[in-house]
């Protein structure tokens, strides 16, 4: 007896079936990671599922393109093609970044452990790759001895306390059963396009420039200035916030 084989959906049918699993997008992301990111990276997601990969395979393969990319941007001369190569392998993690959770919808449904693995290796992301660049400037360029070095290192602390305090808004939310500040659903395409200057994806993209190492400094500082002046607007909103709640819990019978 001929033994009948397995049907696997195709492509294009996993790609539909995931187009119509995508929950709205929340109110924090800007432009970039709502319309080309998620987009690159539900193509990666349905190739993964299709490979059998797991979503936290996917994890360590968007991890391992983000380590590249700092590890060439150290270790190579500060050309134009090094920066097309490490903005490739950026995006290109962004991407993979984006398609883990994908995958983990195409199964069902994700993990805690999954999701502690995919905000750990951000973590590592954002804290690492400022600092890389501030070793690659003194490496590469003529602004070694100059006051440039310190943006990176500015832009660095941005990075990580703007992600501590998103998820600490998160997690004390959650305690009292407040909705999350990313909760989904709820962007616009207004709000997202005004928040472009903070988007990851364009960070990646900067580093086109990399080659032009004044070009590349003006824009990178311009980014650094608009993620700080974001830090600084957003601390002051998500502070009320949290007092807002705890002035109803207090006035709760």
């Amino acid at each position: 007896m001929t033994e009948v084989p397995e049907m696997v959906d195709s492509f294009a049918d996993v790609h539909r079936r995931l187009a119509a699993a995508q929950k709205g997008h929340a109110r924090g992301a800007p432009a970039y990671s709502v319309y080309v990111n998620r987009r690159i990276g539900r193509v990666l997601a349905v190739a993964a599922y299709r490979w059998g990969w797991s979503p936290n395979t996917v994890t360590g393969v968007s991890a391992l393109h983000s380590l590249a990319a700092i590890v060439l941007l150290l270790a190579l001369p500060a050309q134009w093609w090094t920066g097309v190569v490490v903005a490739l392998l950026l995006v290109l993690g962004y991407a993979w970044d984006s398609a883990d959770g994908q995958v983990a919808r195409l199964g069902g449904g994700g993990s805690l452990s999954g999701e502690w693995l995919d905000h750990f290796v951000d973590a590592i992301k954002i804290a690492s790759l400022h600092l890389a660049v501030l070793v690659a400037l003194w490496l590469h360029t003529p602004y070694r001895d100059t006051p440039w070095l310190l943006v990176p290192l500015l832009f660095s602390i941005v990075g990580v306390v703007t992600f501590f305090a998103m998820l600490l808004n998160d997690l004390l939310k959650g305690k009292v059963g407040v909705p999350s500040t990313h909760q989904r659903g709820s962007g616009t395409l207004g709000r997202s396009l005004i928040l472009v200057p903070t988007d990851f994806g364009l960070l990646c993209l900067v580093f086109v420039l990399w080659g032009w190492s004044t070009g590349f400094l003006w824009a990178y500082g311009a980014l650094a200035l608009a993620n700080l002046a974001f830090l600084v607007l957003a601390s002051v909103k998500w502070f009320r916030e949290i007092r807002a709640i705890d002035r109803e819990r207090t006035a709760a019978p």
